[in-house]
């Protein structure tokens, strides 16, 4: 399998898990938030807000993902890994569970920005060839 492939199927990956993320905070699935034990209650619009975070997150990437920006879709990538990261530390803040913090938003973080950093070495060496490959303009005379 081909870099270009293997970083698709990540880059898909991050984006379908996301929106699915996004839309079990956002519809009443009876989704429970793991990690701290004292989450808000139902009434207080937090799952709104973070299902509605992961949904923008989501669409966002995907969008890049199928217009075919690979190099922006691998800065969004590196942007959108300080989110789970940004949970993670929330989780140990509020003396969640450590498992859960380093094992769910920790390694969600980890596989984002890998993500990320693949597809911009994958564009990084595209570019790289076109540059080599495309001749030198030759100096026009005055």
């Amino acid at each position: 399998m081909s870099l270009k492939k293997l970083n698709t199927v990540l880059a898909a990956v991050v984006v379908l898990f996301t929106l699915y993320l996004g839309l079990s905070f956002v519809l009443p699935l009876g989704t429970t938030f793991p990690g701290l034990a004292n989450w808000p209650s139902d009434g207080s619009g937090f799952s709104i807000v973070k299902g509605s975070r992961e949904i923008a997150m989501g669409l966002a990437m995907g969008i890049l993902l199928v217009t075919g920006h690979r190099r922006p879709l691998g800065w969004v990538l590196l942007m959108m890994a300080v989110t789970p990261f940004g949970d993670m530390v929330n989780v140990l803040a509020h003396h969640g569970s450590t498992a859960a913090a380093l094992g769910i938003h920790g390694l969600t973080a980890a596989l984002i920005a890998v993500t990320g950093l693949l597809i911009l070495r994958e564009t990084g060496k595209a570019r790289r060839a076109q540059e080599t490959a495309a001749p030198a303009p030759a100096a026009q005379p005055a």
